[in-house]
Order: structure tokens, then sequence, then C-alpha cells
């Protein structure tokens, strides 16, 4: 799939755009041409993306068999997690996904100043959505339902549910959603450091391939959200 990408119309016409200016442009020394480094940064950001499914998709994995043994369990901790604020983010992170689409826009026309504009407004989604995560997050701890020492289950609705197999339960939320959580703090830094380049002119309609790069962290981080949010949600 990666060879396919970087053989792309859209990859050709990338290359195209490399002129002999574009060769000193943000071109490190350990590489012969522009072209060279493009084709370089982009098949180890997708190999990058490749390894991150890999690590989600063991969780994925883990959590798919622990739902179909402790179905009941599952479906009554579902029940607790709040979906019109899981909805909410879900809108928030795909207007992010936009906003970082536009960034990308801007920075292929070579306008440092919008680059900069979307940018923040994808900061500013991205935030919004940690801040809701953090009410969530300290929702359950106020219900002592973090696993550990403090977890309860007192919930006479679900009487013939093992609280133990609701910890599972949990355990793969807060990990799931954390991780996920931590892939956007990572994000937001890395978008500081993209600002402090473009203003810096070190981005341009030549050279903007960590733009582009950014870009497809984040809808990559936005994709991991699309599938956490029906399995932990919806699934009751």
């Amino acid at each position: 799939m990666v060879i396919q990408i970087l053989k792309s119309p859209q990859t050709q016409l990338r290359r195209k755009k490399l002129s002999d200016t574009a060769q000193t442009v943000g071109r490190q020394h350990h590489f012969e041409t522009a072209e060279q480094q493009y084709e370089s940064a982009t098949l180890g950001m997708w190999a990058f993306i490749a390894q991150e499914i890999l690590f989600f998709g063991g969780l994925f994995g883990g959590y798919c068999v622990y739902r179909n043994l402790y179905t009941d369990a599952f479906r009554a901790a579902s029940s607790l997690l709040d979906i019109p604020l899981g909805t909410f983010n879900t809108v928030v992170l795909i207007g992010s996904s936009l906003t970082m689409a536009l960034a990308v826009r801007c920075a292929q026309q070579g306008r440092p100043k919008a680059i900069i504009s979307w940018i923040l407004a994808t900061l500013a989604l991205g935030s919004v959505f940690l801040v809701v995560k953090y009410f969530e997050y300290s929702h359950k701890w106020h219900d002592n339902l973090v696993p550990g020492a403090s977890f309860e289950w007192n919930h006479p609705e679900f009487v013939n549910v093992f609280g133990g197999n609701v910890k599972i339960f949990f355990s793969f939320y807060f990990v799931m959603t954390g991780m996920h959580a931590l892939h956007m703090v990572i994000g937001a830094f890395l978008m500081f450091w993209l600002i402090y380049k473009v203003m810096r002119g070190q981005i341009n309609e030549h050279y903007y391939t960590p733009v582009e790069n950014m870009g497809l962290y984040w809808h990559f981080v936005d994709i991991v959200w699309i599938f956490l949010f029906p399995l932990l949600y919806l699934i009751g």
C-alpha cells in the first residue's frame, strides 16, 4: 500500500513541484535531493502508523476476547459511560481532522498565517476533547470505578454481574482511552513545534512535509477514536 501511495498521481505531482529552489529549502544534509527526503519522510511516517496500528490492534483484540467472555459485565459497565459526552467528543475530533486538513492545504499554497490559524484551531478542538475526557475520568474516580484497591461495584440493578469482570472492562477503558489521550498530547506538542517552524519561515509552498506528516498522524489518532467510541460506549 505504501508503494502504491508513493507512486500515486498525487505523489508524482508533489515530486514535480520540487523545483530547483526546493533543493535547498528544508533539505537536510544527509539527503541528496528534496525528493529523496520527501519519500523517506513519507515512508517513515507510514511505517510508524503501521506499528501504531499493531499496538492498538493488540488492545482491540484483547478487548474483543474479554467482551465475548464476559458479555453481561461489559454491557453493564458500558451503560455507565456518558454517551452524549462521547458523541460530543467524536464530533469534536472529526472537526479537528477538517482543520488539520485545511492546515495542510494552506501549507501547500504557501500561506503561513493561515497555516498557524488552522493549526491553532486544531489545538483548540483537541484541548476541548481532553477537557471533556478529564471530566469523564473524574466522574469515574468519584464513583470508585477506577481499577485498583478503591474499586467498588455497588449497582443493585446489575445484581448478577460480578464486579471483577466489570473491573476488566474499566481496565481496558482507561488503558485504551488513556493511550489515545497520550497520543493527542504528543500531537499537541508537535503542533507547537510546527507553528515555531512556520513562524521562522521554514515551512513554505516548496517544503511542507512536516505539516503533511502531522496531518497523517492526527488523522490516525482520530480514526482510533472512531473505533473506540462504539466499542466502549455503544456495546450495551
